[in-house]
């Protein structure tokens, strides 16, 4: 590798505009990496054209839908090899015309398998959350033996990979565990870095102010999934929407992720304290978080949680649940807000009923959330991104992906 510029593949399912935490990790690797000066190519699945997002090539691999590749896609089990191969050949396209000195993707469903096992340029993994989290919700044979075959190609990848990326602690030794790798700070190629915040907002969330009056605001920014804990906050509307006319303080709860045709079961005298955005610009989130007066992020799981960054980057408390790891860390440990004991409606609307009853609680963790904000810029999630990249791709483990034992070489990426 060059001791100067680095020229990196990132590979990522969606990219901006299109919205999911995923995205908006790729984006802040991309451009934190770009703007420290470096030369980057992303590769996304969710389009066919190719463009520019400033400093940042963006490549679309997306396949012609109809065509046979995307029929296959569909097919359980088989059907998550189509896209690592079409990365690859993307990849190996542009290699040609001039070489990669290193790759990056998510874990997520593998997208960087076919390049951990045959390159044309060193594969590093940056862990999100991975396949199995969802695994307790899928109830059907089919879909029980399609996400086996997800989880064997993320262990699989990751166990080829040159190196691994965590965003945290806690997360690593998650990742650790399940696809059988060493965990992070055991000199073995598997490292903790956490997620930046853009800095459109980093501006808007240090401008805002905290938002005074009734009714309270509550906001929600996620998708109908179990991991998100939507079933608890559904169910935790319903307690509070039953408090509230009987003389709590009133609330309101706005859901962004979410169409008001999926809450339609929802009775009609909880739905009027409920709006629901199935999607929303950049601009419109920084109004709704800026208007808010709590986040509920009750997420069963969070690889990083970008939303408490987002959070406390606003100085809002946070009422979360401490079955997320990440949580406990960001949240609880930083005094940003409070933690359900449970990710049920009962728990957790007992928290989100102590912020709506008590403004000086309020005022205490939003004070608080402000303190632990910033933690994360571009500048050091590149650095330490980069530092990764050059061992992984200079080191002896680069030249050959098996050790004599049969199993992935490991990576010292500690030196």
């Amino acid at each position: 590798m060059r001791p100067g510029i680095v020229r990196i593949a990132l590979l990522t399912w969606a990219y901006p505009p299109e919205k999911s935490g995923l995205t908006r990790a790729a984006r802040e690797i991309a451009q934190s990496l770009a703007g420290a000066g470096h030369d980057v190519s992303v590769f996304a699945m969710d389009r066919c054209q190719d463009s520019r997002d400033g400093r940042v090539s963006v490549f679309g691999c997306g396949l012609r839908e109809g065509s046979v590749v995307a029929r296959l896609r569909n097919v359980a089990g088989i059907g998550h090899l189509v896209a690592p191969f079409a990365f690859r050949r993307a990849v190996a396209r542009e290699h040609r015309r001039a070489p990669f000195d290193v790759v990056e993707a998510t874990n997520w469903y593998a997208p960087g398998l076919a390049i951990a096992l045959t390159g044309p340029a060193p594969l590093v993994t940056r862990n999100s959350t991975p396949a199995a989290t969802s695994a307790e919700t899928v109830t059907s044979l089919r879909d029980r033996f399609d996400r086996r075959a997800a989880m064997l190609a993320e262990r699989i990848a990751a166990r080829f990979s040159k190196a691994l990326i965590s965003n945290t602690q806690l997360h690593g030794d998650k990742i650790a565990a399940l696809y059988g790798v060493a965990a992070p700070g055991t000199a073995s190629g598997h490292a903790v870095i956490g997620l930046s915040l853009p800095p459109e907002i980093v501006a808007r969330g240090t401008a805002a102010t905290y938002p005074l009056g009734e009714p309270i605001e509550l906001l929600f920014v996620g998708r109908d999934e179990h991991r998100k804990g939507f079933d608890a906050l559904i169910m935790a509307l319903r307690i509070l929407s039953r408090r509230a006319d009987a003389g709590m303080p009133d609330f309101r709860l706005t859901i962004v992720g979410v169409q008001a045709k999926d809450v339609g079961a929802i009775p009609a005298s909880v739905r009027a304290r409920l709006t629901c955005h199935h999607r929303v610009n950049e601009a419109t989130l920084h109004d709704l978080m800026e208007a808010a007066h709590v986040i509920v992020a009750p997420s069963r799981y969070e690889s990083f949680g970008l939303v408490y960054q987002e959070a406390m980057m606003f100085g809002r408390p946070v009422v979360a649940s401490a079955e997320d790891p990440s949580a406990r860390l960001f949240i609880g440990e930083s005094g940003a807000g409070l933690l359900a004991k449970t990710c049920t409606g009962d728990d957790l609307a007992t928290q989100v009923q102590r912020m709506i009853e008590d403004p000086g609680l309020r005022a205490h963790y939003a004070a608080a959330s402000r303190r632990a904000s910033g933690m994360f810029t571009r500048d050091t999630l590149a650095a330490q991104t980069i530092a990764v990249y050059r061992t992984a791709a200079g080191s002896k483990a680069a030249s050959s992906n098996v050790s004599s034992s049969g199993r992935p070489a490991p990576v010292d990426i500690t030196s």
